[in-house]
């Protein structure tokens, strides 16, 4: 008989029958719109370009921006997490995000402009309390895809914003307005939408199985005792199995999110596509998380059944180095088909490393899953931020950028093939420092 105020040891898709499969499907969600306000604006970049009279170092300074505010914000949201319970996080966070996402119209130049990124950026930490609120929903054996699908619905809003917003540009446009005031106007439905989740959320979901923090007592039933208040244990970045795995979702999250801010002007400006025509092949690569991270976390998931967390490392390290390797062939195609199909190519081991990351993540430090998904989410907004540099460059062609990022994730694979991520499940004597494999 099933425990409802216990993990589930099964997910149920189209169920939403128990808390724990409404808070998966809340939790996706709020993870999918927060992505339609973080990157609503990608896809109109190039009016937004000729509006504000853009240069190229201009647009990577905004495309930093809107990253490098995530980093702090994943670190504390994740703290958060551990100490108000998800629930009161996601909600607080979706209102306070909602702000800059609904007055990012009020910008008159590029200095404005960039500060209402910065500020937007904030929203792209709901992914760590998606990480953490699923987490927390579903039992170790299955708790890796489950975190996968969720994280990749969610990042699913990338794909949907690159898509979409182009054509609610235009729709905007043939009512009557123009391209100066459409692209303004557009950003109210990313604000809207998180006001609404914020409510869903609210109302349907839980903190754990068992109940929100607040009713939870302490008791000899871990289920359903409330985490302690506990100072952040920073010891943890000593951590290398940490270290790597901040690393890899650098080179996996972080090449995602800046594809999805440079996807469409790359298009736009190497194959001379239309703003409409960019944001739909943008949002294609972005579409792919409908399957590709949850096939990462639960191959994962199987990998760590059979040869324990060295299996889910070797894994993670495989579809790194083919990432690396499709970045490169992308880099160099030739032809608009080409570049499609190395995309699609790199983009499937892209999205099952973000899936095959989190397959470890919960396991490394069972004690502060929370602070731990935040330093490793903030790993992948760094990622994003240094590869931010490469693209904001005048001396570099987007082509190069490609390239040494590929060179790049073919490196850190290497480093991740060689950390021991071991657990205690693997062997209870083992210390929790880990070590590299000589």
């Amino acid at each position: 008989m099933i425990n409802y105020t216990r993990p589930l040891e099964q997910i149920r898709i189209f169920s939403l029958a128990t808390v724990q499969m409404r808070t998966f499907h809340i939790t996706w969600l709020m993870f999918f719109v927060c992505f339609f306000g973080w990157f609503g604006l990608a896809p109109l970049m190039p009016a937004i370009r000729t509006d504000l009279g853009l240069s190229k170092a201009q647009i990577g300074s905004i495309m930093i921006a809107s990253v490098s505010s995530t980093i702090f914000a994943r670190l504390l949201i994740g703290k958060l997490c551990d100490v108000w319970g998800p629930r009161k996080t996601a909600v607080r966070m979706l209102l306070v995000g909602s702000l800059p996402v609904f007055l990012v119209g009020l910008s008159k130049d590029y200095t404005s402009f960039l500060l209402f990124r910065l500020a937007i950026g904030v929203i792209g930490s709901s992914f760590v309390i998606t990480q953490f609120h699923t987490s927390l929903m579903f039992a170790a054996k299955i708790r890796g895809t489950a975190n996968a699908i969720t994280a990749g619905w969610g990042n699913l809003g990338g794909g949907v914003t690159n898509m979409v917003m182009p054509l609610i540009f235009s729709a905007i446009v043939g009512f009557g307005y123009t391209r100066h005031e459409a692209w303004r106007y557009a950003m109210i439905l990313p604000g809207l939408l998180m006001l609404l989740v914020a409510f869903l959320y609210y109302t349907f979901t839980r903190d754990t199985p068992a109940g929100n923090y607040d009713d939870l007592v302490n008791n000899d039933d871990p289920v359903n005792t409330r985490p302690a208040m506990r100072r952040t244990d920073w010891s943890v970045l000593s951590d290398w199995r940490i270290t790597a795995l901040v690393l890899a979702y650098a080179m996996c999250f972080g090449m995602e999110i800046t594809f999805d801010n440079v996807a469409a002007l790359h298009f736009a400006d190497t194959f001379h596509l239309s703003q409409n025509y960019a944001g739909f092949w943008a949002g294609v690569f972005g579409f792919m998380n409908i399957f590709a991270r949850a096939l990462g976390g639960w191959v994962s998931d199987k990998a760590g059944h059979r040869w324990g967390m060295k299996g889910k490392g070797l894994l993670l390290a495989g579809v790194l180095l083919l990432e690396g390797l499709g970045l490169i062939a992308f880099a160099a195609a030739g032809s608009f088909v080409w570049a499609i199909i190395s995309m699609l190519s790199f983009a499937l081991f892209l999205k099952m490393a973000n899936g095959a990351t989190y397959g470890i993540v919960p396991f490394v430090n069972e004690k502060n899953v929370g602070l731990v998904s935040g330093i490793v989410g903030a790993g992948g907004n760094l990622g994003g931020m240094c590869f931010g540099f490469l693209f904001k460059s005048e001396s570099l062609s987007y082509v190069q950028a490609f390239t040494y990022i590929g060179i790049t994730v073919i490196l850190v694979s290497l480093l991740v093939a060689m950390t021991r991520f071991h657990s205690p499940q693997d062997n209870p004597v083992l210390s929790e420092r880990s070590t590299l494999i000589h």
